[in-house]
């Protein structure tokens, strides 16, 4: 008996050795594509900024080359996300037996969930404004001519109009993708505390099993202040009651 005992033992911290070894595997792992990620969004954005203020007629001279290295970089930039994606999920389901006991392996996994929202919420944010340089440099050898009849007659052509139009849903858009992030970012952080404070409530109600004692003491000292509670209320209608009896007797 005591050697099935000791073989069951050996066989649950093995398989609580190889747990924890694929977890550091993966976490090493997550690490990797999070510094990959850095560099390319890094790459990403000073392409952006670099195309941003080029002029607009290099812009529109050469967008070919333009939009095959920032489609490229898009390629790459998404399937190191679904990566990192896949990783995080696989990190999730490591962690799940030892998260509700180790604080710990919870936070660590909650961070790297946060960069990867982080890194996705960049990596939108700056396509959207590639987007809409490119969409910007498309229209731009029309405009001009629209602009320069609109000079010639004294006028704004409707292109010109649509173009104004649609400058300002674009930030407006903008604006609201800012707000959708902070508050996915708030939903995160109250997700994470909601997850701590279910672990305590957890571990306090196993501390209650686990001492039957202390609650059957806490229940006698509730019981023993509730007939404190009758004593002194019986006291003080007597009283009353004596005090009444007296005046009118008087």
């Amino acid at each position: 008996m005591m050697h099935g005992v000791g073989s069951s033992d050996a066989a649950a911290a093995a398989s609580l050795e190889l747990q924890e070894s694929g977890w550091e595997e993966l976490r090493r792992e997550a690490r990797k594509l999070e510094g990959d990620l850095d560099v390319k969004l890094s790459s990403y954005a000073r392409l952006a900024a670099r195309s941003s203020s080029s002029s607009s007629s290099t812009a529109a001279s050469s967008p070919t080359a333009d939009r095959s290295s920032w489609k490229s970089t898009e390629l790459e930039i998404q399937a190191l996300l679904d990566k990192l994606q896949d990783v995080n999920d696989a990190m999730s389901r490591c962690a799940a037996p030892a998260a509700p006991s180790n604080a710990s392996v919870a936070q660590k996994l909650a961070r790297h969930r946060d960069i990867l929202h982080e890194f996705t919420q960049e990596f939108r944010r700056t396509r959207g404004n590639l987007s809409s340089m490119r969409e910007h440099a498309d229209l731009l050898s029309s405009v001009r001519g629209d602009i320069t009849e609109s000079k010639a007659t004294g006028g704004m052509s409707p292109r010109v109009h649509l173009l104004r139009e649609r400058a300002s849903i674009h930030g407006s858009i903008n604006q609201i993708d800012e707000v959708i992030g902070q508050a996915q970012s708030t939903r995160s952080a109250l997700s994470n505390q909601r997850a701590l404070f279910g672990d305590v409530q957890g571990k306090v109600k196993q501390l209650g099993e686990k001492f039957p004692v202390v609650r059957g003491l806490l229940g006698a000292i509730k019981r023993k202040k509730s007939k404190d509670t009758i004593i002194l209320s019986a006291v003080i209608a007597a009283c009353t009651m004596f005090l009444i009896i007296y005046w009118l007797s008087k």
